[in-house]
C-alpha cells in the first residue's frame, strides 16, 4: 500500500470517526429541547440556556459534518450532466471544477483561523443572560474547515486516479460488503 493511499484512507477513516461521534449531539440538542418544553409547559418555569445551547451544539454539529459528509458522497450537487458522463469524465470535471471548491474552503480556513483567534484571546462569551464562552463553537470553523479540506484533496486524488487511469489506484474508503462477504 503507498504512502498516498495511506494518507488517504486515515483521512477518510479520521473524518468518518469525528461524523458518526458529532451526530450524537442531534440527541443531546433533543434532550434539551426536550426539556426546555417541559420546562416552560409543564413546570411554567423556561430556562435561559437551553435554547442557546442547542444553537450552538447545532454550530458545531454542521461544521465539524463536513467532511464526514463529503467522504461519503453526501453533499448536494447539480447532476443534470454530472449522471450522464462516463466515469473517466465525470472525474475530469470534478478536478475542473474542485477549484471552486479549494478557493472557497481554503478562504473559510483562513478567515475561520483568524475569527477563532480572535475569539480565545479574548475569551468571547455570549452576552446574553446565560453568558456561556463562545470561542470553542468558533474554533469548531477552522477544525471542521481543515477537515473538509482534507476530504477534499482526497476525492481529488481519487479523481485524479480515475481520470488517468492509475493502475495502483485503490479507493480510500471501504466497499460495504455484502452478507456473503463479496464486495456490491
Amino acid at each position: 500500500m503507498s504512502v498516498l493511499t495511506t494518507f488517504m484512507r486515515g483521512v477518510t477513516r479520521l473524518n468518518d470517526f469525528i461524523g458518526r461521534g458529532i451526530a450524537l449531539l442531534v440527541f443531546a440538542m433533543f434532550g434539551f429541547l426536550l426539556l426546555e418544553v417541559g420546562f416552560r409547559y409543564l413546570l411554567n418555569s423556561p430556562t435561559v440556556w437551553t435554547n442557546e445551547l442547542s444553537q450552538m451544539l447545532f454550530g458545531v454539529y454542521a461544521i465539524m459534518s463536513g467532511g464526514y459528509i463529503m467522504a461519503h458522497r453526501g453533499h448536494v450537487n447539480v447532476d443534470l450532466l454530472h449522471s450522464h458522463l462516463a466515469p473517466r469524465k465525470r472525474a475530469v470535471m470534478d478536478i475542473i471544477t474542485s477549484v471552486v471548491f479549494f478557493i472557497f474552503t481554503l478562504a473559510l480556513l483562513w478567515f475561520g483561523i483568524d475569527v477563532a483567534s480572535e475569539s480565545i484571546a479574548s475569551w468571547e462569551t455570549s452576552y446574553s443572560a446565560w453568558n456561556p464562552p463562545v470561542w470553542p463553537v468558533k474554533l469548531a470553523i477552522p477544525i471542521g474547515t481543515g477537515l473538509l479540506v482534507l476530504q477534499g484533496l482526497v476525492k481529488l486524488l481519487e479523481d485524479i486516479a480515475i481520470a488517468f487511469n492509475l493502475d495502483y489506484y485503490q479507493p480510500a474508503r471501504e466497499e460495504p460488503e455484502d452478507s456473503e462477504g463479496e464486495y456490491l
